[in-house]
């Protein structure tokens, strides 16, 4: 074996050994982070047995409506545990980038008021998503190119064109479905996206998504799908609303070319 050879073998070597040691350490978070809701879940006040069927992650409009009417009951007496349990649910659900939190959001504008529900909505969403993107930079890579690599090469394309402006930019994307959360918070780390940024513009971004899905938990015994609080209309005026944050960069662009 020659001395190139040599090197590379150790280089595979020990790419396996820090492959294996973050998988091992993001399945300990994840086990932690499930240790932690089942802690919260055990300190939940004591539900009828009819009523603990309802009691789990919201898959479906039917089991958000179901865990609304739960919950409804019992936050008078618990309002700050019922709010505590679906921010720490939000947030599992947000770091390992597992479908769910839209029904969270109809969920949330059912239950607490709307100023509380778009705050916490965009917490959960910063800080979950800011999880996620950490935790892509321990095991991401490898994941993303394998799953869609074509997509991630258009997108660090377009990170390249907006490297100026990345807070329009995620600002941008998270108003608007052009591409998905998950995608955005696994890929982000790995095309050069500082946090600070990603996590403001997260912040930011989800609001005005929000009042559709918070809006639509004001009326949740109604709704049918999932399809009714986003309609036609409400994904027209998110498609404007990301339009209008990408303005400061089109004037800072045509500033900077009269300066030149």
């Amino acid at each position: 074996m020659t001395t190139d050879q040599q090197l590379q073998a150790v280089e595979q070597t020990n790419e396996r050994i820090s492959t294996k040691k973050a998988l091992i350490s993001v399945l300990g978070i994840f086990v932690g982070s499930l240790f932690l809701l089942i802690l919260v879940y055990s300190t939940f006040p004591n539900v009828t047995e009819e009523e603990k069927v309802h009691i789990k992650v919201p898959f479906n409009i039917e089991d958000a409506k179901n865990l609304g009417l739960v919950l409804n009951r019992y936050k008078v007496d618990h309002y700050y545990q019922v709010m505590l349990g679906v921010f720490l649910i939000y947030i599992f659900l947000q770091t390992f980038a597992i479908p769910g939190s839209l029904f969270l959001s109809i969920l949330s504008g059912f239950l607490f008021p709307f100023h509380e529900a778009l705050l916490l909505i965009c917490i959960c969403s910063a800080l979950g998503a800011s999880l996620c993107f950490l935790l892509s930079q321990l095991l991401g890579r490898k994941l993303v190119m394998k799953l869609c690599p074509k997509k991630a090469e258009e997108w660090a394309v377009q990170i390249n064109q907006h490297k100026d402006n990345l807070l329009n930019y995620i600002i941008f994307l998270r108003m608007t479905p052009i591409l998905p959360n998950w995608f955005i918070n696994l890929t982000a780390p790995l095309l050069g996206v500082p946090l600070v940024p990603f996590a403001l513009g997260t912040f930011i971004g989800v609001a005005p998504p929000s009042f559709f899905a918070i809006q639509g938990g004001r009326t949740l015994q109604d709704l049918t799908s999932t399809h009714n609080p986003l309609s036609l209309n409400s994904v027209g005026l998110l498609f404007l609303f990301g339009i209008v944050s990408l303005i400061p960069v089109f004037l800072k662009k045509k500033l900077k070319n009269k300066q030149n």
